[in-house]
């Protein structure tokens, strides 16, 4: 079959690979349909990724149809689903609680496992979800569409909340969006202009903040001085990151969506005498996949103004090197691998 391989940082080609020839109990055999590239793809191309060894096929966000089933499977060849790409151990402390996404063996497709830069992929249908009422391109975003969906989970129920998501890229955006259809009154800071341009245009966000050394009184005149019951911190950048705490609102929550290999620190005064909570969100669960596909359905998220830029397997090998350096208007790019 044919898939994208990355065998070095800068270094993508086409290759023939092998299919598994059968399947193992529990497995599911998958025809990838689209697949969308993640900035973690990017990282990896770049070499930037802390946790990887190459060559890796890379590709997580996958929609694909089913192409042959273990007995007692509760699919059918040719049904569209999604992949939730975090394969977990199962009996470890976290996966004995329900929290498979934070599972102490985790195993992320396309990072610790070859991925979906290809036209078939074998994966455990315990992570394989129905894509009810999707089209094949709607489903590739659920994934990381969850991310937010999970983050926003993460916060708690917090009534006539008003929430800041810092970083307006795809992960924000997604965070933000589901802010909102959780109630909350959001605003989105990021140093992009273009960014937050695209976040009121296309998504009809009109509290804005540019960030900028005057961020945080603009933040507080917002907030008659108060702050923000919830924050969520979606830039992937430890420098944020540790300014963040400040536009917390007594009694609020901070939510770290994205991480990074660096220290992460906060004056302790500022912390307590807010009695605030800092929140970890990592990946997604099945409920979150659920909610993203219901709302995408339901047509409360438009995928349309998400994607933004589209290849296939063989026109990866330009593309995502050339949206690597030029990101200017991209949102979400979407491979699609059967044509």
């Amino acid at each position: 079959m044919k898939a994208v391989l990355c065998r070095a940082p800068g270094q993508l080609e086409i290759v023939e690979r092998p299919r598994q020839t059968s399947l193992q109990e529990g497995e599911i055999r998958l025809a990838v349909s689209h697949v969308g590239i993640c900035g973690t793809d990017f990282h990896i191309y770049e070499g930037k990724h802390p946790f990887l060894e190459y060559p890796r096929v890379m590709g997580h966000e996958i929609s694909a149809h089913v192409r042959e089933t273990s007995p007692g499977s509760r699919f059918g060849e040719g049904d569209l689903v999604i992949v939730n790409p975090y394969l977990a151990c199962g009996s470890c402390v976290a996966c004995r609680r329900g929290k498979p996404n934070c599972c102490m063996a985790i195993r992320v497709l396309g990072v610790h496992t070859d991925g979906a830069f290809c036209e078939e992929i074998v994966v455990p249908e315990c992570n394989v979800y129905p894509a009810n009422g999707l089209s094949p391109e709607q489903a590739a975003p659920v994934e990381f569409l969850a991310i937010g969906a999970h983050a926003v989970r993460r916060a708690g129920a917090i009534e006539n909340a008003r929430a800041l998501v810092i970083g307006a890229g795809p992960i924000g955006l997604g965070t933000a969006l589901f802010a909102r259809i959780a109630g909350y009154e959001v605003t989105l800071m990021d140093v992009s202009a273009e960014r937050l341009d695209q976040a009121g245009s296309r998504f009809g966000f009109d509290s804005l903040i540019a960030a900028s050394p005057d961020a945080l009184s603009e933040a507080m005149r917002l907030t008659s001085n108060e702050g923000f019951e919830v924050v969520f911190d979606a830039t992937g950048n430890a420098q944020s990151m540790n300014a963040a705490l400040p536009y917390v609102a007594h009694g609020g929550v901070l939510v770290f969506v994205s991480v990074v290999k660096d220290e992460i620190s906060f004056a302790d005064p500022e912390f307590h005498k807010r009695e605030m909570m800092i929140v970890a969100s990592r990946n997604a669960q099945r409920q979150d996949f659920e909610h993203v596909v219901n709302c995408i359905a339901s047509g409360r998220i438009d995928t349309g103004r998400l994607i933004t830029h589209r290849t296939t397997l063989d026109g990866a090998v330009r593309d995502l090197p050339l949206w690597a350096r030029e990101k200017s208007g991209l949102i979400k790019a979407v491979i699609q691998a059967q044509v």
